[in-house]
């Protein structure tokens, strides 16, 4: 008896930049999703996590490898699978129940039939009695249920979620996935799988049988841990806690290396990750505070800190990549030059800043080095943006470019001008 819903060999997925030339989103994905399991899948962002669930939904097709539902290949929109966006998109001219309908009247249902489902589906996710409602008289929880509706109004075997609960505020976010995970242990819903494409490791764990952690660049399934715990679960339980520092020493399992394996050698092309130097020092502030010494529990820190992991763990490769912390099996230890930079005034830790960049960023050196040979000491941002393109897409290229800038700034070791798009050497010309 096959119980396999969704299965991927091999899957492959590139994009064309705006110079024509190719670039790998996806690579060698092998991916299994079976009837009674719910799988969470975390990543970096523009890891590819959302362009793979457009794939497996049939929205977009693979450019290698074999895809399928159900034993059959995928060639374009499957009947049987369903998604639910971040951004909620509903149309804001029509009701909630038009909205819901909407899937049902591209099938041809007939209008009776369509409105006595999109009834019950709307009554299932809490939202009767605001039928005639129109999106912008609801809340962000509101109008997410709205979108949950009109995908499970579908009766899809397999659900997928694509960051569902990331745009709303975190109270509203817990009670929809509860709701959720309530309605699938009641067998309400017609869905057999989920697929839940997540930022938040808790949310992970408290909703999957397997987390899945997802590399980037190009994105492949890198590590799995699966989860026996039944449902429901507690977050605060040793149990859930303990798994949830087992996924977040997976997922910064690429920076933390042992000393008897040798770290992959920086590149020009590296992704350097979103993070503020302000919040990067503040961190480390926080990290030799009494309550931890130098040391720290990863999900604790982001508890104590108040940050997300969305915005955690940037920080802390940041930290690590600059040699001011270093990363070991979810915990994170500040190095001694990590405390020199702690204990510096604002002059020390810019230099230390700066020396470290020029060390571990290669696309910083890089620049600095070309600044170096111009007679005026500047440049304009485009071939850089250019060099960056050749390994990565357009809007990446930007990104890290800008965290670049901004790193480099601070350690005074180029300047840019905002208005003219031009790097120059600091005024003085020195570090």
């Amino acid at each position: 008896m096959m119980t396999s819903l969704i299965e991927l060999k091999k899957v492959a997925k590139s994009f064309k930049s705006s110079d024509g030339s190719m670039r790998s989103v996806l690579e060698d994905v092998d991916f299994q999703l079976d009837k009674g399991e719910i799988v969470a899948l975390l990543g970096q962002s523009g890891s590819g996590k959302s362009t793979l669930l457009r794939i497996m939904a049939g929205l977009i097709p693979s450019d290698g490898g074999d895809v399928r539902y159900c034993g059959q290949p995928v060639f374009g929109p499957a009947d049987g699978i369903a998604m639910v966006f971040q951004s909620f998109a509903l149309f804001p001219w029509l009701t909630v129940q038009q909205n819901v309908e909407l899937g049902l009247e591209a099938r041809g249902v007939s209008a009776p039939e369509r409105a006595k489902r999109a009834s019950a589906a709307i009554d299932m996710i809490g939202l009767a009695g605001f039928e005639g409602a129109l999106p912008r008289e609801l809340s962000g929880g509101m109008r997410q249920r709205v979108g949950l509706a009109r995908a499970l109004v579908m009766e899809p075997q397999v659900l997928l979620m694509d960051e569902a609960f990331s745009a709303l505020d975190v109270l509203t976010g817990e009670r929809l996935r509860n709701e959720i995970l309530t309605l699938w242990g009641s067998g309400q819903m017609p869905t057999q799988a989920m697929l839940v494409v997540s930022h938040n490791i808790e949310e992970a764990v408290m909703m999957a049988d397997r987390v899945l952690i997802f590399s980037s660049n190009p994105g492949r399934v890198r590590a799995e841990l699966p989860i026996s715990l039944p449902r429901p679960r507690h977050p605060d339980s040793a149990e859930v806690r303990l798994l949830i520092d087992e996924v977040y020493a997976l997922m910064t399992a690429g920076a933390a290396a042992s000393d008897q394996v040798q770290e992959p050698r920086p590149h020009l092309s590296d992704r350097l990750p979103e993070a503020d130097v302000g919040r990067m020092e503040s961190l480390l502030e926080l990290l030799i505070d009494e309550r931890f010494k130098g040391r720290a529990d990863l999900p604790q820190l982001a508890e104590e800190s108040e940050l997300t992991d969305e915005d955690l763990l940037p920080l802390a490769d940041a930290l690590h990549r600059l040699g001011l912390a270093q990363l070991e099996r979810g915990d994170i230890l500040i190095t001694a030059l990590g405390q020199s930079y702690v204990d510096g005034d604002h002059e020390l830790r810019r230099k230390l800043f700066g020396q470290q960049l020029m060390a571990h960023v290669p696309i910083a050196a890089f620049i600095r080095h070309s600044l170096e040979q111009e007679p005026h000491g500047e440049l304009r941002e485009e071939p850089f943006l250019k060099l960056l393109h050749e390994s990565m897409d357009e809007h990446e290229s930007e990104r890290v470019l800008r965290v670049a800038i901004e790193w480099a700034r601070y350690g005074e070791v180029f300047e840019y001008n905002y208005h003219t798009g031009m790097i120059h050497l600091p005024e003085s010309g020195e570090d």
